[in-house]
């Protein structure tokens, strides 16, 4: 097997493509793809403050390096979720590859600086812990991103994740997410800052072979609360397809992309938006859920101390 540029020896085969490509190549192949993604949609340029969102994981460590390595202007974030010792051991490889590559970096600490608690947050509002999760991350991101004076959020989502979350929301028919589901997701407010996925066309094997080959140290461990998720479940779903006819997670996004998301536009448009009564960031209701976590935790610790 040759590689598809140079005509040397191949080490990894991309189905999808009809390619392979040594070592080098791929490097470049990668870098190529994340340029294009970025000047396709038009996400954000050299000018631009980036906020990239980094959890330790192989995806975010890759888009981290790639970005800087292209002459980004990137600052990272990790948010310490208070998920015992699998947070602390994120946090120990993000800010170690910070340290290495005297990069610039902040930390959020969940539990230290503003007293919240995921598992309590599950128990009293009987949400998952993803969730909970969820909704911290995105407040936090933005908030960090606008008072930061940001241009955009980069997120390292890769083609396995927006396929799955894509399958999920299409067979439930969550009409909002599927308005919102896209590589872009412009500032719809003053105080909403611009959301950007460079890696949507990469799948999860691509990522994991830059990362080795660029000897990044990651995370290897997921979430322990992502095991029996729904996602994994669509991942093996589309896996089985994707085996069977290569590209199928591409076409699926791209289709969506091109002809299914526009359809979904008028649902996003119909969405009020408003300022928290609390702390001024957007949201849907009086209050944003952020400030009523953090309510919700503060009286808990009243109640403990009486």
């Amino acid at each position: 097997m040759k590689c598809i540029r140079c005509k040397q020896k191949a080490k990894i085969l991309l189905k999808r493509h009809n390619a392979a490509f040594c070592d080098n190549c791929f490097l470049y192949y990668y870098r190529n793809q994340v340029s294009k993604n970025i000047k396709r949609h038009r996400m954000f340029d050299k000018k631009d403050r980036i906020l990239v969102v980094i959890s330790g994981g192989k995806d975010s460590m890759a888009l981290w390096d790639v970005l800087i390595k292209e002459g980004y202007d990137v600052v990272a974030m990790y948010i310490n979720l208070g998920i015992g010792e699998y947070s602390n051991r994120s946090q120990e490889v993000v800010e170690k590859f910070a340290s290495v590559h005297n990069l610039p970096l902040i930390v959020k600490d969940i539990k230290k600086e503003y007293g919240l608690d995921i598992y309590k947050l599950s128990k009293t509002l009987k949400r998952s812990p993803c969730s909970i999760c969820g909704s911290i991350k995105r407040y936090l991101f933005n908030k960090v991103a606008y008072d930061g004076g940001f241009s955009a959020v980069a997120t390292g989502h890769n083609l396995d994740d927006e396929a799955a979350t894509l399958l999920g929301n299409v067979l439930s028919w969550e009409e909002g997410y599927l308005a919102r589901q896209a590589p872009v997701l412009p500032q719809t407010h003053p105080k909403l800052i611009k959301k950007v996925k460079p890696l949507y066309t990469l799948t999860e094997r691509e990522n994991l072979y830059y990362v080795l080959l660029n000897k990044i140290e990651f995370l290897h461990e997921e979430c322990p609360h992502s095991v029996g998720a729904r996602s994994i479940l669509y991942k093996e779903v589309l896996n089985r397809l994707e085996e069977k006819s290569p590209g199928t997670k591409q076409r699926f996004i791209n289709s969506f992309l091109e002809k299914g998301r526009k359809h979904f536009q008028d649902v996003a448009e119909k969405l009020e938006l408003r300022e928290c009564k609390t702390c001024g960031q957007v949201t849907t209701t009086e209050e944003c859920s952020f400030c009523r976590f953090v309510r919700i935790c503060n009286q808990q610790e009243k109640q403990q101390d009486v």
